[in-house]
């Protein structure tokens, strides 16, 4: 409850704001103080190619500028199709400099989609990465817009595509003022960036960060990831997600440096860890399993321990088991689009030091505690709004309120009401909560399984999979059940190794060994998982097909 000072308030009283105590908060505070700090230190590394912290301010500066001069402000947006590259690092200060918004597209998405976008952001300006020349030019067709500018990014590193552009990104700059000064916002909950979610029904929804949740959100990331001026930042994880979970703006804020990576691909990120000694690194659990399951004359050890933040579904504890042994310190962090990335983190506590490595993996995959920049989290019962009991066993859903939330669901005001119904930020994720404070995310409110009655959790089936050494990637979902009502329907994508060697009995006999009987699934389906264009498995397109192997078997 807000509590509102009285009438007469001596501490209100000719102390107001002024701009010499009082100045909005904005993530490109960041730049200008590393830039100030360490300007001859290196701030970006991609290939043979390194820029310092003085250089890359000016850049960005200069992309800023250009876009004003241009027209370009409060109230636009600059959409950026690139992979992570210094480009797409760059505007994510220089954009926002000018006053308008970022829109960092995701690069695996279609055509159709990428229109959507462009056309719902309004974009005025697209800079875009010639390797995706064609999606682009397919997505400009559709859109049948000729008014939006279209800038090329030749990187020197890119492989294949065309120009297709009125310029080159290096052009554009060159019409910016390197010595730019710009203006932080008159309000920090201005618009700084739009992302749009990987829905998998309907269009995607854009949700609109302000600059108070970035800088807050990227503060936190540096507290709980323990960056200084001297860590090293692998970018494993794609900058177009949750604006890389808002590490763009966190690795600056300590001066540290950013190694670009055009392609997650272990080939390339092992030998960029050695010769780079890098220290911190952040990826969904599938960029974790690649490293895992890489080939042996890939795999390097390192003299050096590197810190690696994962997030989305919780990750596999064979797999934290796994990159543990190789060198590789996993927190699991969890969070949304609408939450500007991660807002809780699993702490490790030092009585987990002594604890058997599997036993330890498990507390280590549990979703753990609120980010010291999160205002308030707790596990709720969403029809009564009361916090469910911290016993490790009662189902509620995960509901936020921060500093670090959306500001909202552009254009979309039915949505945005939803999400914030009751004065809380509803995740739609389903989770319990621990006597030691510490959630567990349990399933989305969709994919529990009801099973004779029994709530039965996907995610508990698929961590029982995951220790099984055939099996590379997992996803439970329900299968219509004339006697039970659903029973658990496993898809599994096995090792190269174990293909063809593995049988479905053995894997629902391997489940049954280690978790009540009634939990394991009824029929396992080998094959590659669909999955969306952020990497996250498609259940809806694997219920589709329950239903269907549910409706041969009647037959």
């Amino acid at each position: 409850m807000v509590k509102t000072p009285p009438s007469g308030n001596m501490y209100e009283q000719n102390l107001d704001k002024t701009p010499a105590n009082y100045q909005p908060l904005t993530p490109l505070s960041y730049l200008d103080w590393a830039a100030r700090v360490y300007p001859n230190k290196t701030a970006v590394i991609h290939g043979p190619h390194q820029t310092t912290w003085a250089e890359f301010d000016v850049r960005c500066r200069r992309l800023a500028s250009a876009l004003e001069q241009r027209g370009i402000g409060v109230g636009d947006a600059v959409s950026v199709m690139s992979p992570n590259a210094p480009a797409m690092l760059e505007a994510h200060y220089g954009v926002p400099m000018s006053g308008a918004v970022l829109n960092a597209l995701n690069f695996r998405l279609d055509a159709e989609t990428i229109a959507f976008i462009l056309g719902h952001a309004e974009t005025k300006v697209l800079l875009t990465d010639r390797e995706f020349s064609p999606v682009i030019n397919q997505a400009l067709g559709i859109l049948g817009n000729n008014e939006i500018l279209v800038v090329d990014i030749d990187d020197p590193l890119a492989e294949g595509g065309e120009l297709i552009g009125h310029m080159t990104y290096e052009a554009l700059l060159q019409e910016g003022d390197a010595d730019y000064q710009w203006s932080p916002p008159v309000d920090e909950w201005q618009a700084l960036c739009l992302n749009y979610t990987s829905g998998t029904t309907g269009n995607p929804k854009g949700v609109v960060y302000h600059h108070r949740g970035a800088f807050l959100n990227a503060l936190g990331n540096a507290l709980v990831f323990g960056l200084n001026a001297k860590s090293v930042y692998l970018w494993t994880l794609p900058m177009f997600h949750c604006n890389g979970w808002t590490y763009p703006w966190a690795v600056t804020s300590v001066g540290g440096t950013h190694v670009c990576l055009r392609n997650v691909d272990p080939a390339l990120i092992f030998p960029l860890i050695a010769e780079h000694r890098v220290t911190h690194m952040c990826g969904a659990p599938i960029v974790l399993n690649m490293m895992v399951h890489a080939p042996k004359d890939v795999k390097q050890t390192f003299e050096h321990t590197i810190e690696v933040a994962t997030g989305g579904a919780a990750p596999p504890s064979a797999v934290i088991s796994a990159m543990s042994g190789m060198g590789f310190n996993v927190t699991h962090l969890y969070g949304l689009t609408e939450t500007y990335g991660p807002s809780t983190v699993c702490c490790f506590q030092d009585e987990w030091a002594d604890l058997p490595l599997e036993e330890k993996a498990v507390k280590m995959s549990r979703q753990g505690v609120r980010y010291p920049t999160l205002f308030n989290q707790a596990v709720m019962d969403s029809e009564t709004m009361t916090p469910v009991p911290d016993d490790g066993e009662t189902i509620g859903e995960i509901m936020f309120q921060s500093n670090t939330a959306m500001k909202g669901y552009l254009k979309n005001p039915d949505a945005t009401n939803a999400a914030f119904q009751g004065g809380w930020f509803h995740t739609g994720d389903l989770a319990v909560q621990h006597s030691d404070g510490y959630i567990e995310v349990k399933d989305r409110s969709k994919d529990i399984i009801i099973s004779g009655g029994e709530n039965i959790s996907s995610l508990e089936i698929e961590e029982c999979l995951y220790k099984h050494p055939a099996v590379m990637d997992c996803a439970v979902v329900a299968m219509p059940s004339d006697k039970w009502g659903e029973t658990p329907c496993a898809f599994v994508t096995t090792t190269a190794e174990a293909e063809g060697a593995v049988s479905g009995k053995e894997l629902i006999d391997y489940c049954k060994e280690r978790m009540a009987r009634y939990k394991a699934p009824t029929k396992v389906v080998f094959g590659m998982l669909p999955k969306t264009s952020t990497g996250k498995i498609q259940k809806f397109v694997l219920r589709d097909q329950a239903v269907a192997l549910a409706e041969q078997e009647d037959t």
